[in-house]
């Protein structure tokens, strides 16, 4: 079968299988030989151990084996996305509960920011200790920050939560992906990726009625608390399943023998220069507390003159100006390879993953809350609508796949068709979210916007790693998607900045004079917003001021996807039908 291809080498090896003397070399023989690529190679000799210790993985398990591992991401993705879905419609109501609705947003920023920038250390996780291991660990930190969110008591530990909930979830989406580039020819990448993410147009529609279900009957503690005991669950058979074959490969005597004597001080300290744990430290620092400031300052008595706000953001620059002169300078080993950022199709694709975000998170961190006290949707139905751009993005990367493996190229599809449609759907947003338009108006804009998300996505993956080789594959993907989590962040600062800056002023603007003194009650909680009769003066002055604020998002959002041309136009029309990259029994 042409979908499941064997990368074999043009000279078989003939082995004496009927020497039961000799069975232990003829394994070794045969396991070589499935790990001989078209150029009669076997293993990456300059590739990092992980990379090294994957491709004799590869070169060992059956076919049965491969089809079960994708099977089993298959499985997992569903898992993780049902739960996704269910937090997006819980969150607004985590943060009600403790009467901080308008902080929806910025609990994010922080998750974004470390979820993002933890995937380079992870990067060197999966290539100098091994896949698996990585994504055991995340495994790990996602069960923890579930467990967090369903026994918090305030909205600051909602927030910690959220970001050992994103190291996780990031973290093992990434390590996903990096399995599935490991064991897929480029050609069958993109469609491979689709196929693992298509999860998406079935649990899309789950997360919303599970929402309500736990609202209304257990409490949406329960809902997390079962997702922290079924996901490990889930993902344990995947974990041995690869930890399995590559012990196989070990006994092959393939694996990669490490020539290292350290002692655990000393280990310990090659692991911190290795993983650049100080320019990490000072990035990640220096983010968290220039974005922060943003959507905090509404919150103190002196707004923007206020003392604590003007030190995070003068720190928060400081730290970001002393991380650029630690990186070019001082440090040892940079977690940020310069020399890959260098290549302009693969800067292109970091630029667009950032836009993109950025975009994203501006216009949707309050579309949940907008559907419901606007449109007048019920929980269930307001998911529905902010699902259709995971659904529909979903089902058209599957065509996207197809249409790169057929032609070999991906920088027409990103360029003619998904930029131009990111661009339209956003745009026509400004006019249609409003108060008083139908929702229809509001469903064919989220269509347009999931048609360009699932060609953008899957583009712009294509593009880093096309651009570079199989041992490179893991950082590529890990700049990608530092650029994106960190353009999340951004994007829900620049989306929290605007609510706090806009809502509550124009509520206090809109709103009869005997509702006027509760405005920061309403400001602070979506229940007490949804309280109030469709029709009344009070909920129409709240809903006029809902469109204020998606106004000035949206605008922010579609002048900023003018980075999405330019960093689209500049990369190279790489034909992905002429590469060889993963060894040993692939897709």
């Amino acid at each position: 079968m042409p979908f499941l291809s064997r990368i074999r080498s043009p000279v078989e090896v003939p082995v004496a299988a009927e020497e039961p003397t000799d069975n232990k070399n003829a394994t070794a023989v045969e396991s070589q030989d499935a790990a001989s690529d078209s150029d009669g190679e076997s293993l990456s000799k300059d590739a990092q151990h992980g990379v090294q210790k994957m491709e004799a993985t590869t070169s060992v398990w059956s076919r049965n084996h491969l089809i079960a591992a994708y099977v089993l991401i298959w499985v997992i993705y569903s898992v993780d996305t049902m739960q996704q879905s269910m937090s997006d419609s819980l969150t607004p109501y985590v943060t009600s509960a403790f009467q901080e609705h308008s902080l929806t947003a910025t609990t994010s920023i922080m998750s974004s920011i470390i979820g993002g920038l933890l995937k380079l250390p992870l990067a060197k996780i999966l290539d100098i200790w091994g896949r698996p291991q990585g994504f055991a660990l995340m495994v790990c930190c996602l069960t923890l920050g579930l467990i967090m969110m369903a026994g918090c008591n305030n909205v600051q530990t909602y927030a910690a939560a959220q970001v050992f909930y994103w190291v996780g979830y990031n973290g093992l989406d990434y390590s996903l992906s990096i399995f599935i580039a490991d064991t897929s020819s480029l050609k069958n990448r993109s469609f491979m990726f689709a196929y693992a993410t298509s999860p998406h147009i079935i649990t899309s529609w789950i997360g919303g009625p599970l929402a309500t279900a736990f609202l209304n009957g257990a409490g949406f503690r329960w809902g997390f608390g079962t997702f922290a005991i079924v996901t490990p669950i889930v993902c344990s058979p995947l974990f041995f399943l690869f930890i399995w074959n590559y012990r196989k490969a070990k006994k092959a005597g393939l694996t990669p023998i490490s020539e290292h004597r350290r002692s655990s001080g000393q280990s310990l300290w090659h692991y911190v220069l290795e993983f650049d744990l100080a320019g990490l430290l000072l990035l990640c620092g220096g983010l968290a507390l220039f974005l922060l400031p943003f959507s905090l300052y509404s919150y103190q008595t002196k707004g923007w003159q206020s003392p604590m706000i003007i030190c995070m953001i003068a720190f928060g620059g400081l730290l970001l100006i002393r991380f650029a002169l630690y990186e070019k300078y001082i440090a040892p080993k940079t977690f940020i390879p310069f020399s890959l950022l260098t290549d302009r199709t693969v800067l292109g694709a970091n630029i667009l993953a950032a836009t993109l975000f950025v975009t994203f998170y501006i216009w949707n961190s309050y579309f949940q809350s907008f559907l419901q006290v606007v449109n007048g949707l019920t929980i269930t139905e307001a998911s529905y609508v902010g699902q259709i751009y995971t659904i529909g993005s979903c089902f058209w990367a599957i065509v996207v796949g197809l249409a790169i493996k057929w032609t070999g190229r991906f920088k027409w599809i990103a360029l003619y068709f998904g930029v131009p449609m990111q661009i339209l759907g956003v745009a026509l947003m400004i006019k249609f979210r409003q108060p008083g338009v139908k929702i229809g108006y509001v469903v064919m804009c989220q269509i347009f916007i999931a048609l360009s998300g699932g060609a953008l996505v899957i583009c712009e993956q294509m593009a880093v790693m096309a651009a570079t080789t199989h041992q490179f594959v893991a950082v590529v993907l890990a700049l990608e998607g530092m650029f994106a989590s960190v353009g999340g962040a951004i994007g829900s600062t620049v989306a929290a900045a605007i609510w706090t800056g806009v809502f509550p002023q124009q509520l206090q603007q809109y709103l009869p004079e005997n509702e006027k003194a509760d405005y920061l009650t309403i400001y602070a909680s979506l229940e007490t917003q949804l309280s109030y009769e469709v029709g009344t003066p009070a909920r129409n002055a709240i809903n006029r001021a809902y469109g204020d604020s998606q106004r000035y998002m949206l605008i922010a959002a579609t002048a900023i996807l003018v980075l999405a041309v330019v960093s689209t136009a500049v990369w190279r029309d790489i034909k992905v039908k002429d590469f060889k990259q993963a060894k040993g029994r692939v897709v």
